[in-house]
């Protein structure tokens, strides 16, 4: 059931007087937006607070509603989210029926650019099919394989469900960095694959500990570690990672 306009602006009232802004009572427009996430935002500008919700979330319940005005506003005056409020946006957030519809979301409204498997240096057509081979005993379907448009210099690997993609950085697409870097990347985003993320407590984790356990028996292990932290430290920028 959808909520009216002055319910949904009561209830960022009622966080802004709960978290204690002292100001005058603001004039507050709330609107539903269609992004391709789960994305709400909120600014003020001119005494006026303008809030955009996913219209993922147009008919969510009441309580749902209310636990994101309080968690916008305190990100807005910076302060901290009582726990609650945490609580109940996260079970609803992650509740089969909306990841199902954040998916289907992301399907029609996203947008993946799609460059080339084949770089300059490596092909990751080539490379997924060995490492398939070598270690998924060829039982994963290949995804389009691409390279990042950009040089991204921390996320160097990530795996889009929603489209079945896998992106590489092109920063590793270079002569100087070994193949087995970019094997180890790749691998990574593999297992996102065959291990999908699992709700736990209302949270969506990736990185599980059986996702863990393969991904250390991946050869060069020890040795991509210690090129990430290389990497982190030349650019300058926290430890680079594969998503």
């Amino acid at each position: 059931m959808s909520h009216s306009q002055n319910q949904l602006s009561s209830l960022f009232s009622e966080a802004f007087r709960q978290l204690g802004d002292k100001r005058r009572t603001l004039d507050i427009e709330v609107r539903f937006y269609p992004y391709a996430g789960i994305n709400h935002k909120i600014r003020l500008r001119s005494g006026r607070v303008y809030v955009r919700l996913s219209d993922i979330f147009e008919k969510a319940p009441l309580d749902v509603h209310r636990a994101l005005a309080f968690i916008l506003v305190a990100r807005l005056l910076s302060r901290p989210t009582p726990e609650i409020h945490e609580r109940i946006y996260r079970q609803y957030a992650y509740s089969p029926q909306i990841l199902r519809a954040l998916d289907l979301a992301r399907r029609q409204r996203g947008r993946k650019v799609i460059s080339s498997a084949r770089g300059r240096v490596y092909d990751l057509d080539k490379m997924f099919q060995r490492l398939n081979r070598r270690h998924f005993e060829e039982s994963l379907d290949k995804p389009v394989l691409t390279w990042s448009q950009r040089r991204t210099r921390r996320i160097l690997g990530h795996h889009d469900a929603a489209h079945d993609t896998i992106v590489i950085s092109k920063t590793l697409d270079d002569a100087d960095v070994p193949a087995w870097l970019v094997e180890y990347v790749l691998y990574h985003e593999m297992l996102h694959i065959k291990h999908p993320p699992r709700l736990i407590k209302g949270r969506r984790y990736y990185h599980t500990n059986a996702f863990r356990a393969e991904e250390h028996r991946f050869p060069y292990y020890e040795e991509a570690q210690r090129w990430l932290e290389l990497i982190a430290r030349q650019r300058q920028v926290p430890r680079a990672r594969a998503a």
